[in-house]
């Protein structure tokens, strides 16, 4: 609705994850990076762990362009509130496994015998598994057992968790032991830092089509960091619902008024409520760094 009057081509603040807008932060990169070093290297498992927002899912999608440019195969599960045989029939689809894929026997010898003619011409297969924190512990197990399958040169299925950290905290249980054991790598993301807020912000602006941006000073983009501890989904929430406001009033330049009203409508909360005081380099209210109560 805003674009054409701020000059965007798109739109710098969707909240769909969308790997042109990735903003390549130290921590993304790795993780990143990380990914595609475990799938060539056939290391079996790795997992992905990371706060509510934080990118997992763009992280994902990253890694599905970097598997189809490079023709491997991947199985993409989305939905985690599976049982076994669901389970075992969406990965019978994702892989295309010519068998009744309503046969947990029969999908288990498509699959290992799509695994062996894979791996003897030098490719590999990838699972992946999103919000793997809700899996159940019977459907844990059979991709646990899925690990399983391997021959001299390495895993012939790399299996990807990710999930919210509640992942890591089930795999710290005693029943999980043996699928912990088994992971090779560990990746887990966070919120960003303040510098980082700053460079996601004009970045993703920049990419829309206005480099160079003027319409959130400085000082309001560290009030955003603050009220959305550095937490890209909500960075997006609050910046794309204060360019609404500032094209509902005609302005080119964000406030701290408009932002109290994007987060006070969004019922926002973080942590402690000081007050504002003037500040001579901004002509709006601004809440001074030494003010800010960060939590570790």
């Amino acid at each position: 609705m805003y674009n054409a009057f701020f000059g965007f081509t798109l739109n710098p603040f969707n909240m769909s994850p969308d790997p042109a807008f990735l903003f390549r932060s130290t921590q993304h990169e790795e993780a990143l990076a990380n990914l595609i070093y475990g799938v060539q290297s056939r290391k079996g498992f790795i997992v992905l762990t990371g706060e509510v927002g934080t990118g997992k899912t763009t992280m994902l999608e990253c890694l599905r362009d970097f598997l189809s440019s490079q023709q491997i195969a991947f199985a993409s599960l989305f939905n985690s509130r599976l049982s076994v045989e669901q389970f075992f029939e969406m990965l019978s689809y994702d892989l295309d496994l010519r068998c009744n894929r309503h046969s947990k026997t029969e999908v288990l010898l498509s699959l290992n015998n799509f695994l062996m003619e894979r791996t003897a011409g030098g490719r590999t297969t990838v699972l992946i598994v999103d919000e793997a924190h809700n899996l159940e512990w019977d459907v844990l197990e059979e991709i646990r057992l899925l690990g399983n399958l391997e021959n001299r040169r390495g895993k012939m299925l790399q299996i990807i968790l990710a999930g919210q950290q509640e992942l890591d905290r089930k795999l710290e249980q005693p029943e999980y032991r043996q699928l912990k054991q088994r992971i090779s790598l560990r990746c887990q993301l966070r919120g960003f830092d303040q510098a980082e807020t700053a460079a996601y912000i004009d970045s993703r602006m920049s990419r829309a089509g206005l480099k160079g941006q003027t319409i959130i000073p400085a000082a309001l983009i560290e009030e955003i960091h603050y009220r959305a501890q550095g937490i890209p989904r909500l960075i997006n929430a609050i910046c794309d619902n204060l360019l609404l406001t500032c094209f509902a009033m005609e302005s080119r330049l964000a406030t701290l008024e408009m932002l109290d009203e994007v987060t006070a409508d969004m019922r926002l909360d973080y942590p402690g409520t000081r007050p504002f005081r003037p500040d001579p380099a901004y002509p709006q209210r601004v809440l001074r760094t030494s003010e800010i109560p960060f939590s570790d």
